[in-house]
C-alpha cells in the first residue's frame, strides 16, 4: 500500500500526500488554505475526483479516484492539441503533470505573496493506491483525524480545513459526498465511526 512512487491507472483510488521542505509550513494564512484548494480544482478536475482532504500547515493528505481512460484521453487532447498514442505517450506520466501544475502554480503565488523563493514541497506528490476496501476506510479515517493527530485540535469535525464536515454538510461540493457517505451507510454511522477513540500507536502513514 506504502509504494509512493507508483504508477497511477484510470479508475483507481489513491491517497496523494506531500509536504512542505524542511521545517517551513506551506500554509501561512486561511487564504492560503482556500486558494490551495482553488488551484487543486483548477488543475486536476479533469483527472481526478476527491472522496476527501485535509490540509495541515506543513503537509496535505487527498483521497481521489483517477477518471476513466476514454476521460483523460479526450483532456490530453485539448491540453496537448494531438492526438493520445499509447507508443508514445502516457497517462500516468499527464495525469501527474497536472498534479505537478497545481503545486508549481501554488508555489509560485505563495513565494510572491511571502516574498520566499526556491521550492516549498518535498519532491513530487506522494501516493498510495486504494487495494481493498480496508484500505479505503482507513485513508478516509487517518485523513479527517490528521488535525487531531498533530494537535491541531482536540476533536474530529474542528479543523476548518477537511473535509469531515463537507461530507456532512448539504451546500453544493465538488468531492464525492454520495459516495462517501453511502460507503458508511448514511450521516448517522458516518458520524459514529468518527467518533471511534483515537490511538496514534497504529497510524499506518506520518509525515
Amino acid at each position: 500500500m506504502n509504494n509512493y512512487h507508483q504508477a497511477l491507472e484510470p479508475d483507481q483510488i489513491y491517497h496523494f500526500f506531500s509536504r512542505a521542505v524542511g521545517n517551513e509550513k506551506m500554509f501561512l494564512s486561511n487564504e492560503n488554505y482556500l486558494f490551495f484548494l482553488k488551484k487543486l480544482k483548477q488543475h486536476t478536475a479533469s483527472v481526478c475526483s476527491f472522496y476527501s482532504y485535509t490540509l495541515i500547515p506543513n503537509h496535505f493528505h487527498l483521497l481521489g479516484r483517477i477518471h476513466d481512460e476514454e476521460t483523460i484521453i479526450r483532456h490530453f487532447k485539448e491540453v496537448k492539441k494531438t492526438e493520445f498514442d499509447f507508443l508514445q505517450h502516457s497517462l500516468h506520466d499527464f495525469i501527474m503533470e497536472r498534479f505537478s501544475n497545481c503545486l508549481n502554480s501554488y508555489t509560485k503565488a505563495f513565494n510572491k505573496m511571502h516574498k520566499r523563493k526556491g521550492s516549498l514541497f518535498m519532491d513530487y506528490i506522494r501516493r498510495s493506491k486504494v487495494e481493498n476496501d480496508s484500505d479505503f476506510t482507513s485513508f478516509v479515517w487517518y485523513i479527517h483525524k490528521n488535525a487531531v493527530h498533530h494537535k491541531l485540535t482536540k476533536s474530529i469535525g474542528e479543523w476548518k480545513f477537511d473535509s469531515y464536515n463537507s461530507i456532512l454538510s448539504s451546500a453544493p461540493t465538488d468531492l464525492l459526498r454520495a459516495d462517501v457517505l453511502e460507503w458508511f451507510n448514511g450521516k448517522e454511522s458516518y458520524i459514529k465511526f468518527h467518533q471511534q477513540p483515537l490511538h496514534p500507536k497504529i497510524d499506518i502513514i506520518d509525515l
